[in-house]
């Protein structure tokens, strides 16, 4: 018969016979109790740790309803019999999904950091009063399912956006709300059917678009970039069977550029002449620096060929994991039922306050700002890197929010990314954004959230961790 060594606190807020379910329970999944052994009596137990039957009994009866044991009448009450459990693994040191990308997540942005809007300049009380309105709204609503292609309201917020900022005619019901845009991208993938298939990706491009076509099954081939953008006969000479092709038209990611009109109805050609699919990953493209953003690529779509994905996470914040997917009008059937099966939109109450942001001019107002703030900024940071003028990092682009930066080949970026982390910076490698090699050693330095009092030392740290790897 096992023994059984349980301590009770008879003075905390759980019930006694819980506490005795719970200490076997542990001993039984430990392996202290083995599969088979028998359980001391109702009395036995209740004598030795002064209790009455009754909670003995109630604690036995838990443990063989959930399967730990096996009431046997009068022979007794023993441990069923289970499977070995494996050895817990050490959560402590537990890594963050795809580590060259992201790095802790919930932390306040820091300096060079990429893909996180400016954390001083955001209007957070006129937001927070937003979103109270939106949480009370929500809150009252009826109780229901929420349209799963998102709230009607901020689907046409987002139709007349498109219309305005990037030049596309869109009906509502072609917009569906994403969870960011990673949704998009799933939902797109799922929409147009190519999992298994051959897909072009820009080079250097995403890493976790990359990763993302890969998870899907698909073979990504590399295609250069150039002054013009994606170079759409190299892709053709590489992989001419591709059904799909996946670009940042508006500003490359992460170089910068924007595609040419040339190139852009060359992709749209191609994307006819052999029926395949185009997503336009619409990067940054409304918060270009330098004068008016190109139109949308699939503004210039007469065929249907173009899902276009665009995001508030660089614009308003990545916390609230909110995107759309523009998809052609032959699709809206299809992606409207996956949404309703597979992907359904966000919160009502996070969707709400997006769209009274948009519809009371808050959201442009802010763009408008941050452009004029980030130009600032990444004119600073250009001027303090000229005046330390190293040879050990060269400003090679300015690319939207960032300033790339180029590293000799005998520098790991990787590395330098992970040591500046130290003291407080975040510049990004941009290594792991390509996938031919050899890959360019470099960094990529975000601008939204630069001090100027702080900027000369920052850079003069990070050229001093670069010149110290060597």
């Amino acid at each position: 018969m096992a023994t059984l060594p349980i301590g009770l606190d008879r003075s905390g807020r759980t019930s006694l016979s819980a506490q005795i379910y719970s200490s076997i329970r542990d001993a039984i999944e430990t392996g202290k109790l083995a599969s088979g052994a028998r359980l001391p009596s109702w009395s036995d137990l209740a004598a030795q740790l002064g209790v009455s039957r009754g909670t003995i009994r109630l604690a036995y009866e838990r443990l063989i309803d959930e399967q730990f044991a096996i009431g046997l009448g009068a022979a007794g009450t023993r441990v069923a019999e289970r499977p070995t459990l494996p050895a817990t693994p050490d959560w402590s040191q537990e890594a963050p999904p795809l580590p060259d990308l992201f790095n802790e997540f919930g932390t306040a942005p820091l300096a060079f950091q990429m893909g996180v809007p400016s954390q001083d300049a955001f209007p957070f009380k006129l937001w927070s009063r937003i979103q109270a309105r939106a949480a009370r709204r929500a809150a009252a609503a009826p109780v229901g399912y929420p349209d799963p292609r998102g709230d009607p309201d901020l689907r046409r917020e987002i139709a007349a956006y498109l219309g305005v900022a990037r030049g596309l005619r869109c009906h509502p019901s072609q917009v569906f709300v994403t969870a960011g845009f990673s949704g998009a991208l799933n939902l797109a993938i799922r929409g147009l059917r190519v999992e298994g298939l051959g897909a072009w990706m820009e080079d250097p491009g995403f890493p976790l678009t990359r990763t993302a076509l890969s998870l899907a099954g698909m073979t990504v081939t590399a295609v250069p970039v150039d002054a013009d953008g994606l170079d759409i006969d190299a892709g053709i000479r590489q992989a001419p069977g591709a059904a799909l092709a996946v670009v940042t038209p508006g500003q490359q990611a992460p170089l910068g550029m924007t595609m040419s009109l040339s190139r852009r109805i060359s992709l749209l050609a191609w994307a006819r002449r052999n029926d395949a699919w185009i997503i336009e990953d619409d990067y940054l493209s409304e918060l270009q620096l330098g004068g008016r953003a190109a139109p949308a690529l699939a503004s210039l779509d007469q065929d249907g060929r173009v899902l276009h994905i665009g995001s508030f996470s660089k614009t308003i914040s990545p916390a609230l994991r909110l995107g759309f997917l523009m998809v052609p009008l032959e699709m809206v059937r299809r992606v409207g039922d996956i949404t309703a099966c597979l992907m359904p939109a966000p919160a009502a109450s996070v969707q709400h306050a997006v769209t009274e942001f948009m519809r009371e001019g808050h959201y442009l107002r802010h763009l408008r700002r941050m452009k004029r703030l980030y130009a600032a900024r990444r004119e600073a940071l250009i001027r303090c890197l000229k005046e330390l003028a190293s040879d050990s990092m060269k400003v090679q682009a300015t690319a939207g929010m960032a300033v790339v930066t180029l590293l000799p080949e005998s520098v790991s970026d990787v590395d330098i990314a992970l040591r500046a982390r130290r003291f407080g910076l975040a510049p990004g490698p941009i290594s792991p954004w390509y996938m031919r090699s050899p890959r360019q050693q470099g960094l990529l330095l975000g601008v939204t959230n630069l001090n100027e009092c702080t900027l000369p030392a920052d850079c003069g740290r990070l050229l001093q961790l670069i010149r110290e790897w060597n």
